[in-house]
């Protein structure tokens, strides 16, 4: 197994999720969260609001994107570490089931990692963006 895979530094942490996210291992994001995990999917989004544990984060966030959108996939791209705090830039990509239409929309998201933990979660996107790709 790599360093990468092993290792509690934030950075590491956060790529794990990405990872996991985009191979539909809930499993495997559960595990980098922590227990008191509060995730917080930005106002106007579609999921709006602040989840709490690993299981109410992927059942709540996860689960419905996979429900609504073929494809879901959030691209990390640049990482920004200060500490526990990591910033990333990544990239939105999916088709929404009900309208057909793609959505291509940058984000960050900034993410405290504690114990090798991620735990807690905020998101900044466009929503606007997301939304039109939800309207016929």
């Amino acid at each position: 197994m790599s360093e990468s895979f092993t290792s509690a530094a934030p950075a590491d942490v956060v790529r794990r999720q990405y990872l996991a996210s985009a191979a539909g291992d809930l499993e495997a994001l559960r595990a980098t969260l922590a227990p008191d995990v509060e995730w917080t999917e930005m106002a106007g989004f579609p999921l709006a609001g602040t989840y709490r544990t690993p299981e109410g984060v992927t059942s709540n966030v996860m689960e419905r994107l996979g429900k609504d959108w073929d494809g879901w996939t959030a691209h990390d791209d640049t990482y920004v570490v200060d500490g526990e705090n990591v910033v990333v830039l990544a990239r939105y990509t999916a088709t929404n089931r009900a309208t057909g239409k793609p959505v291509d929309v940058r984000v960050a998201h900034h993410f405290v990692v504690r114990g090798g933990l991620i735990v807690r979660f905020e998101q900044f996107v466009d929503t606007a963006v997301v939304r039109d790709a939800m309207t016929a």
